[in-house]
């Protein structure tokens, strides 16, 4: 069997049950395993620590599959993870047609990301992947057939076009892995609200699954107010705030197409399209130019793209990150409400709060913090895997 042997106290994370070994803890590698094998991993004394697929060109060279010596990684070991995931959402997911049915680290499937579309419209369902390391790719078959199983649903569609691919020295790739190819655009349901979900095109794999709860929460607080929100995409949250009762929303994105989909987003639900405003425009400049027209706004959301992929861009994001929280604030009147985003993994809550406290100071407002947002219960995190916690928000009133 190859064998991975760590250096002497490198096997601390892993003790602790840390999925990850990077490159630099490795000591030798005794065989010659091919990207995705299963190898077993060591302390320098020998102990086994865990199983876990390697990855040759990524610096982690290797992530836990188990830790338990006597549990094989075959065909039995994913279904048995997949079943186990599966069940997990159909206890503690309800009132939605927007899944994540497999979460990476947390499901014990690292690399793997899929989510599961029921269509609102009639009977069709879709399940969307990313396979985004080298272990799971290697087990993609039997991944398929596991989730066609437990789900019963055989459309299974390949959304692999993320960059993080390149690391583990794997192509972008996108297609059919089962069943018939995804519509145009899948009509889905989430706590009442209808949604188009473009699965082929879309980001991620066609709608921000990880925002159900904080559109929820945006809803609750909308009746009355005027919305701004910035970096729509397809409108959820500007829907959120339709369905709640805001008497008028006002929504940026630079995309023509996703602005395309928000407004037959607005049709599909019957809101009030006279309450609705989609800005094809970049929203920092929108911000200011907002600020400077002299508009202002009861609740604004900012849940903007990924600022930081790497921990290099850290400084660069939270420029980004202060710019936009600044106008924010300053576009809100008295009593309102931000709804503040990053889902930038290596911006952490800690400098997220920081960063928004020094907005809030530039800002001369007094911000409270409400309420602190993440994702959903279908985004487990692990207590030894906080490199989970990509999605961080902030709920905040000035006074």
């Amino acid at each position: 069997m190859n064998t991975i042997t760590l250096k002497p106290a490198k096997d601390r994370s892993l003790v602790r049950r840390h999925p990850w070994i990077y490159a630099n803890a490795i000591a030798r590698i005794d065989g010659d395993p091919a990207p995705g094998a299963t190898v077993i991993v060591r302390a320098a004394d020998g102990r086994f620590l865990a199983r876990a697929s390697y990855s040759p060109h990524s610096q982690i060279r290797a992530r836990a599959w188990t830790f338990d010596e006597s549990e094989p990684v075959d065909h039995a070991f994913f279904k048995r993870r997949v079943q186990r995931a599966v069940a997990h959402r159909q206890t503690m997911v309800k009132d939605t047609g927007a899944t994540r049915l497999i979460f990476g680290e947390a499901d014990g499937l690292p690399g793997l990301i899929v989510d599961y579309y029921v269509a609102d419209d009639e009977p069709h369902a879709q399940l969307v992947c990313q396979f985004m390391a080298t272990g799971v790719e290697a087990w993609k078959d039997a991944i398929v057939q596991a989730l066609i199983s437990a789900t019963g649903c055989p459309n299974v569609y390949e959304r692999s076009d993320v960059s993080i691919r390149q690391k583990e020295g794997l192509e972008q790739i996108t297609g059919v892995l089962a069943g018939d190819a995804p519509r145009d655009t899948l009509i889905t349901n989430e706590c009442g609200v209808r949604h188009h979900v473009d699965v082929r095109n879309g980001h991620k794999t066609g709608f921000y699954v990880d925002q159900r709860d904080n559109r929820v929460l945006v809803a609750q607080h909308a009746q009355g107010r005027e919305v701004l929100n910035c970096f729509c995409y397809t409108g959820g949250f500007s829907l959120a705030a339709l369905k709640g009762g805001a008497t008028r929303v006002v929504s940026v994105d630079s995309s023509g197409e996703a602005l395309a989909l928000a407004r037959a987003n607005v049709e599909a639900n019957g809101f009030d399209a006279q309450k609705a405003e989609w800005l094809d425009a970049d929203a920092f400049k929108t911000l200011r130019r907002l600020y400077d027209e002299g508009q202002r706004f009861d609740l604004i959301v900012l849940d903007p793209p990924k600022f930081a992929p790497s921990k290099e861009t850290v400084d660069r994001a939270a420029r980004a990150y202060k710019d936009i929280n600044l106008s924010g604030f300053k576009l809100l009147r008295p009593g309102g409400l931000l709804f503040t985003y990053s889902c930038s993994g290596a911006i952490d809550s800690e400098l997220f709060q920081k960063i928004v406290a020094g907005a809030a100071a530039d800002a001369r407002v007094d911000a409270r913090i409400l309420k602190r947002l993440g994702a959903g219960v279908d985004h487990p995190l692990l207590t030894a895997f906080p490199e989970g916690e990509y999605l961080k928000g902030l709920l905040l009133q000035i006074a």
